[in-house]
């Protein structure tokens, strides 16, 4: 069995010219992170006529945005709810129409740069106790009322073996705005259309420094830049670089399988309709089918940054038990890696200073937002910063215990969280 990644061995594009940063060098703005965000602020400040250079510590794409389950989704990590009682109903609102913008640029980049990323729509969130039932219905007569969202379609019985073949699943909602692709190819292509625009890529760059001031130098490897602007997105992979965001999030590690190829036979008894699903637990397991017809199953986090002991075999025991036509398919690959959680699982949008941006924390549900984060930032530094700082307005908590409790602290809850999920 691989431990890299399915998307690693399926990726279709490399970049070239992405040496290490050497030298003493000078640019307009300075992006930190090579993943979603990163990659769509560079091509949108280039397409503006920004000098851009973005600094990746390892490789485009290395961090969540190039492993994860690759959904595409309107709204955030967290209920609206959330966002209403911190901001207000007209800014919850706004920011539920730009999540949903966000899935629409995500559909216009790949078609406007040619990126070839297996984008599909569909997806279900999957009920599997009475109570999800409940929450869902609520949840789609809620957004249909209070949003004017009419995207959700209850489905159960026949309607819902349409898209998902289980006996597990209560009903589930199905959400035909939302979609998936290959996070990696979709990353990579986003970042070779920032080079065609114009902006430089370096690669095993990682940031060692960053002096603030009107003009921001940032040192990495053998070179340095100095910049009008930063632009920090680095996610969960800041590794102390920036303290006093990083306090903000937490790093938690998510694991995903890849089955061998399945037959159409098995392709038939699983996911007919090709979508996308997630089911409604708080630790949540979510899965789909790549374009050569392997089973992508995610779910399994670890919050102590250990592997769970016998991960691969727990997450094919739950597939099989999803799935009986599955019963004998083999798993030939399996990989996992940071995200960034936030408190209130909302993203963090903020500044540093009035020429440093950042934003963080996607909390499992950054694919599509990343990219229009990305965007946002760019506008920011255009000086049109009005959608930027809508989410800003958003206050973030330091996660409790400091440096050597909070990590316990999480996997107590969690442990909560999972014993009320099996209720």
């Amino acid at each position: 069995m691989s431990e890299h990644s399915w998307y690693a061995h399926s990726r279709n594009l490399t970049l070239e010219h992405t040496a290490p940063l050497s030298g003493a060098q000078r640019f307009d703005v300075v992006i930190i992170g090579g993943g979603v965000t990163g990659c769509s602020a560079a091509l949108h400040l280039a397409e503006r006529g920004y000098r851009v250079a973005l600094l990746e510590a390892g490789e485009i794409g290395a961090g969540a945005s190039g492993r994860s389950g690759g959904q595409i989704l309107p709204g955030l990590g967290t209920d609206l709810s959330v966002i209403e009682k911190s901001l207000g109903h007209d800014a919850a609102r706004d920011i539920w129409a730009m999540s949903r913008e966000a899935v629409r640029l995500t559909e216009s980049l790949i078609e406007r740069h040619g990126i070839d990323c297996e984008y599909s729509r569909g997806y279900v969130h999957a009920a599997i106790k009475p109570r999800h039932e409940r929450a869902m219905k609520l949840w789609r007569d809620e957004m249909a009322g209070r949003f004017g969202y009419d995207g959700l379609e209850w489905l159960e019985g026949d309607a819902l073996r349409h898209h998902v073949v289980t006996d597990a699943y209560l009903g589930g909602l199905y959400e035909r705005e939302a979609g998936h692709l290959h996070p990696l190819n979709y990353t990579l292509g986003l970042a070779r259309a920032a080079q065609r625009a114009g902006a430089v890529i370096h690669e095993h760059s990682r940031v060692q420094d960053v002096a603030r001031g009107q003009t921001v130098r940032v040192s990495a490897g053998q070179g340095q830049i100095d910049c009008d602007h930063l632009l920090i997105a680095g996610n969960a992979y800041l590794d102390g670089l920036v303290p006093e965001i990083e306090h903000k999030i937490m790093p938690v590690v998510n694991y995903i399988i890849a089955t061998e190829p399945l037959s159409e036979a098995q392709v038939a008894k699983t996911l007919p309709r090709r979508d996308a699903v997630s089911d409604a637990n708080f630790v949540l397991d979510y899965y789909r089918l790549s374009l050569d017809r392997r089973l992508l199953y995610g779910g399994q986090v670890s919050y102590s940054g250990r592997e769970p002991r016998g991960l691969v075999e727990l997450m094919q025991r739950k597939m099989h038990e999803l799935f009986p036509a599955l019963d004998n398919v083999s798993i030939e690959y399996r990989w996992g890696g940071r995200v960034a959680i936030t408190r209130n699982r909302a993203p963090h949008f903020g500044r540093l200073d009035h020429n440093i941006h950042f934003v963080q924390g996607y909390s499992g549900h950054g694919m599509a937002l990343a990219g229009l984060a990305g965007q946002l930032m760019a506008q920011a530094v255009a000086g049109q910063s009005e959608r930027f700082d809508l989410f800003a307005g958003m206050k973030h908590l330091d996660f409790p215990g400091g440096s050597r409790l909070r990590t316990p602290l999480l996997v107590l809850a969690t442990t909560l969280y999972r014993l009320r999920d099996r209720l």
